[in-house]
C-alpha cells in the first residue's frame, strides 16, 4: 500500500470514529428527549384528570345554584330539574330493557 493509500485509510478511520461518536451523542440526546416527553405527558395526564375534576365540581356547584331557590330564576330551575328527571327515566328505562 503506498503513502497516499495509508493517509486516505487514515482519513477514512478518523472519519468513522468521529461518526460513531456522533452516533453515541444522538442516542444519548434521544434518550433524554424520550425521558423529557415522558414526563410531558405525564403532566399533561395529570392536568386533563385535574380539568375534568374541576368541569365536574363545576356541573355540581352549577346545578346546586340552580336547584337551590333564591326566587330569582324559578324557570331556569324548574328547566333544569325536569332534564334532571328526563335522564333519570332514561337511566331506569336502560335499566328496564336490559
Amino acid at each position: 500500500m503506498t503513502d497516499e493509500g495509508r493517509e486516505q485509510l487514515s482519513v477514512f478511520e478518523a472519519r468513522i470514529r468521529h461518526l460513531m461518536f456522533l452516533h453515541d451523542e444522538l442516542k444519548l440526546q434521544h434518550a433524554q428527549l424520550k425521558e423529557i416527553l415522558e414526563e410531558k405527558n405525564q403532566t399533561i395526564s395529570q392536568l386533563q384528570t385535574e380539568l375534568q375534576t374541576l368541569h365536574e365540581s363545576y356541573g355540581n356547584l352549577k346545578q346546586a345554584l340552580t336547584i337551590s331557590l333564591d326566587g330569582s330564576d324559578v324557570k331556569e330551575t324548574r328547566q333544569e330539574l325536569s332534564r334532571l328527571v328526563r335522564e333519570i327515566d332514561k337511566c331506569i328505562s336502560m335499566l328496564i330493557n336490559n
